[in-house]
């Protein structure tokens, strides 16, 4: 019987063996490298995106705190809580403070109202003059703030009607439309209008189906719209400082009182607006993922 060693099966087929050389155990991948490079400068990438964003907002939370010994609060001379306990001691700004709340309230709701309409009309009903109507509404979006200020001016004058908190609401709720719309129709073009034919097949009228049926399935859309609107009108400044008048917002106080010194109450009650806002948008949010989970609850 021939005693000849038999030859030895290599472990790599592929990978051929050199003399010396121990092959690794787990080869490193050039892909798997720069996958995780790609990663960690994307993740630096967006903090220093978020960093940029959010910087002015942290430098004015911070210096609400600022107990500033004169009229301007851009340096830092130690903690205090004394202007949160008095957030209203100017009695200027609490004014101003005031009418941008009840003109951001009252552009809120006729601005969700009218806009949620014609939303429905432009999206769920054919008639004369839609197509225009759908194009024209994104005029208001589209046109610089300069001109919208300028126009609604013209056209106040023209028509007699004085400068003031009316004029300032009537602008808030011309260009918050706009933008009601555009949210609102997103949400019914995306909603399945056999849902709708369903419940006119069973006996419900218009108005039955569209407060039980279309308003619930389209009411996170209301809801955002109705926030976005509240959000533009309560900042904005370059439209309400061309129909203001003597009627003093908010954002033309803090411009005004940059020439004279910034009071630090201006960073509290911003803070409050934020928090406000904030606090808006997580209800907003939590409602949505309520409603959603209902949906998919009912579509089980």
């Amino acid at each position: 019987m021939s005693t000849e060693a038999l030859p030895t099966k290599p472990t790599d087929p592929v990978t051929p063996h050199v003399p010396g050389v121990e092959p690794s155990a787990t080869p490193r991948s050039p892909r798997g490298d720069t996958g995780r490079g790609r990663t960690t400068l994307l993740g630096i990438w967006s903090a220093l995106a978020l960093l940029f964003l959010l910087l002015p907002i942290a430098f004015m939370i911070v210096f609400s705190f600022n107990d500033n010994k004169g009229r301007f609060n851009f340096e830092w001379q130690g903690f205090t809580l004394k202007h949160w306990a008095h957030p209203f001691q100017n009695p200027d700004l609490a004014k101003a403070l005031q009418n941008s709340l009840e003109i951001a309230v009252l552009t809120t709701i006729f601005a969700t109202l009218l806009g949620t309409l014609l939303a429905v009309a432009l999206v769920r009903y054919k008639f004369r003059g839609r197509g225009p109507a759908d194009f024209f509404v994104f005029l208001p979006m589209a046109s610089p703030e300069v001109v919208m200020g300028a126009s609604l001016l013209a056209m106040f004058l023209v028509l007699g009607i004085g400068t003031g908190f009316v004029t300032i609401l009537l602008a808030h709720i011309m260009f918050s439309i706009s933008y009601v719309v555009v949210t609102v129709k997103a949400r019914l073009e995306g909603m399945d209008p056999h849902v709708e034919e369903a419940a006119r097949d069973l006996g419900a009228n218009e108005m039955t189906t569209f407060f039980r049926v279309t308003l619930p399935m389209i009411a996170p859309g209301v809801a955002a719209a109705a926030v976005l609107a509240f959000a533009l009108s309560i900042d904005d400044y370059v439209i309400t400082s061309f129909n203001a008048g003597q009627t003093q917002t908010f954002p033309l106080f803090i411009f005004g009182a940059t020439r004279q010194g910034v009071p630090p109450q201006v960073n509290v009650l911003s803070t409050m607006l934020l928090l406000l806002v904030l606090a808006l948008m997580v209800v907003n949010v939590i409602v949505q993922k309520r409603l959603s989970l209902r949906d998919r609850g009912d579509e089980g």
